[in-house]
């Protein structure tokens, strides 16, 4: 692969692997390395320009990986640093890139420095230890997971993590934290690793002060999310990776509702792109997607960056069936009362196949979180017993948690385990058969087969990927745009068919009504 500066990460379409999910070479139903090797072809074929890895460090699971135990290692359930080195390597050798999980914010309770900490008090300063106030832990917050943020250790102070119990959140006012992960940069750069992927990006600075504070109405600047002293930080990480031949990427975590300060991390001497969360959860509207779009771009342009598009990742429902229902947006605080509402998985897989065209289409990148390519719904009724999902144990299963977006990929076969490899970590539904990969390549009209050639068409066209666009003038309730080169897209999200404009149809994401386009359905096209 060459290194030249070639700006990928500004247009690349990035497959999001959860390794524990993805394929499982050696039998014993997590996923692995070798099984990620062995369908690096899959990818190839798909048309993926990099892969994005959930953290795949050691780890006693606690937060499904995000709990991570060593930074510069391989969970032994994955595989090993070499195999890795030889993945990264045979990726590039297809022309695909890796990007990597980093999680800064928190570590694992099995961590080193943690478990010196709780021995040693010079260490404690590397994470958020006080004195509790009597019986009560330092202060009212509460984690992100439910219930408190702070644990109790044996000599009576508490540590705090604004999750899971087992994941304490580093203090990154000491400049060993900093000094720290800017070398754990370096390891993985070093081993030919082209991005990372940060979790949590907005979170690692926190008040000193530690204040109590109402979450309904927090203050500004917030004592724990976004505060100013947090893009120092992500300036010494750029410093890192401009340090690197080639174009080593930086990706954001970066949940803000506020596109000014969600463009902060983005300035040319910070982060080099960060998710795009708003357009993530927002509903099957016209309208809704049109503002979206439009405050999406202005906000990047003013710093530079390039967009993103992304439908689903690990962390929420499966689009196909939040596009189901009748309340087609998401949000986190919100899926306890969704979980179970009824959904049209027929009307779901159409518009998620709309929506696939119209993200491919848009300026900038594209994210894919594996199975979307299958169509794969969200698997909402696993049994308790099942469910690993901080989540879903720290609220007493009131929030049924992520487990249902992360069941294993089914590749062949009529039964479970779908040619995964042994009997997932997570139980598959007797009914995937009809969206296995074997089964979908097969079918032309696949949502898979519509991927891959929406994916070889976007890499074929000049205007697609980074680059301006135009809304056209179109009737209610569509969407229409071109980009250079004279391409359009055409979305169809109100209640009749529509005509297209005058051009050359390219690809649709399903059948054209006597030449017109149906409702929730989308259209490429060249125009005279």
């Amino acid at each position: 692969m060459s290194t030249a500066d070639t700006r990928w990460w500004r247009d690349a379409a990035i497959y999001q692997i959860y390794p524990r999910s993805f394929a499982d070479h050696n039998g014993d139903g997590v996923g692995d390395l070798a099984g990620v090797r062995a369908r690096l072809g899959y990818l190839r074929d798909l048309g993926v320009d990099a892969i994005w890895f959930s953290p795949w460090f050691p780890s006693p699971m606690a937060d499904a990986g995000y709990d991570v135990a060593d930074y510069r290692d391989i969970d032994p359930s994955f595989g090993t640093l070499d195999e890795a080195t030889a993945l990264i390597a045979e990726a590039h050798a297809l022309g695909i890139r890796i990007i990597i999980d980093v999680v800064p914010n928190h570590t694992s309770v099995a961590h080193a420095w943690f478990q010196r900490a709780l021995v040693d008090q010079a260490y404690r300063d590397r994470f958020w230890f006080r004195d509790g106030r009597g019986d009560l832990p330092p202060n009212d917050w509460g984690s992100i997971f439910g219930g408190p943020a702070w644990t109790q250790v044996a000599d009576g102070q508490w540590y705090l993590h604004m999750f899971d119990a087992g994941q304490p959140d580093f203090n990154w006012d000491n400049p060993v934290v900093r000094e720290e992960f800017e070398d754990i940069l370096r390891f993985w750069f070093d081993r030919g690793v082209d991005g990372i992927r940060i979790d949590s990006a907005a979170m690692v600075v926190k008040d000193p002060a530690l204040p109590d504070f109402d979450p309904a109405s927090p203050p500004d600047p917030h004592p724990w999310n976004d505060r100013d002293e947090i893009h120092d930080v992500y300036r010494g990480w750029r410093r890192v990776a401009d340090s690197y031949p080639g174009e080593r990427a930086l990706i954001g975590e970066v949940w803000l509702a506020d596109q000014q300060r969600f463009a902060l991390y983005l300035r040319p001497d910070e982060l080099h792109a960060a998710f795009n969360f708003d357009f993530l959860g927002c509903p099957w509207d016209a309208k809704a997607l049109r503002r979206c779009v439009d405050e999406t771009l202005d906000a990047h342009a003013a710093v530079g960056a390039p967009a993103t598009w992304v439908l689903s990742n690990h962390d929420v429902t499966r689009h196909v069936t939040r596009y189901g229902r009748v309340e087609t947006g998401f949000e986190h605080d919100l899926r306890q009362t969704r979980h179970l509402a009824p959904t049209d998985l027929a009307l779901g897989t159409r518009r998620a196949r709309a929506a696939a065209l119209l993200t491919m289409a848009l300026p900038g990148s594209v994210y894919v979180y594996q199975g979307e390519e299958l169509g794969l719904p969200e698997v909402e009724d696993l049994p308790a017993a099942a469910r690993q999902d901080p989540f879903f144990a720290r609220t007493g299963g009131a929030d049924p948690g992520r487990d249902g977006c992360r069941v294993p990929l089914p590749w062949s076969g009529t039964a479970p385990p779908y040619g995964f490899g042994g009997d997932g970590w997570l139980p598959q539904p007797a009914d995937w058969a009809q969206w296995a990969v074997e089964a979908e390549s097969a079918d032309p009209s696949s949502m898979l087969n519509l991927y891959r050639r929406a994916l070889a068409l976007r890499h074929a066209e000049p205007g697609l990927g980074d680059g301006p666009m135009a809304w056209l003038d179109a009737p209610a309730d569509v969407l229409a745009f071109t980009r250079d080169g004279g391409f359009a897209c055409v979305v169809n999200l109100s209640g009749a068919p529509v005509d297209l404009p005058a051009g050359v149809v390219l690809l649709t994401s399903g059948d054209l009504d006597d030449g017109r386009l149906p409702v929730d359905t989308s259209a490429w096209l060249r125009l005279p």
